[in-house]
């Protein structure tokens, strides 16, 4: 296993997320099967979109910055920061906010070669 890491914000990298423009959808993975055998961890931001997705792996979200949005089946979470969501695994949902910046962390972290 790897070594404690310290991510300073200033070197941060987002890519695109769920085939957005980076402007509207964005992560930053930062903790993956290369760095741990149980959990992910990362950032994901959202401006203006809704990002359909059926969880693969049970997610704590954390709410940084914005207005953030949680769509389910039969409900709608609206978070703000400091506000905090559990996500069990395979729980269908939309991702979505408004200049929103939020920290998830997720278990399995190997969840897509589980379920390959």
């Amino acid at each position: 296993m790897s070594q404690v890491r310290h991510f300073q914000q200033s070197a941060l990298q987002f890519q695109p997320y769920g085939g957005q423009d980076i402007e509207r959808a964005a992560i930053c993975r930062l903790i993956g099967p290369a760095d741990s055998e149980t959990m992910g961890a990362g950032l994901a931001r959202f401006d203006g979109v809704s990002i359909e997705w059926t969880v693969l792996y049970d997610e704590l979200i954390v709410v940084l910055e914005g207005n953030f949005r949680l769509r389910l089946v039969d409900q709608v979470i609206d978070a703000k920061p400091g506000d905090v969501i559990w996500v069990p695994e395979r729980t269908p949902l939309a991702y979505e906010g408004e200049k929103a910046c939020v920290f998830y962390a997720l278990y399995p972290v190997d969840w897509q070669a589980r379920n390959a």
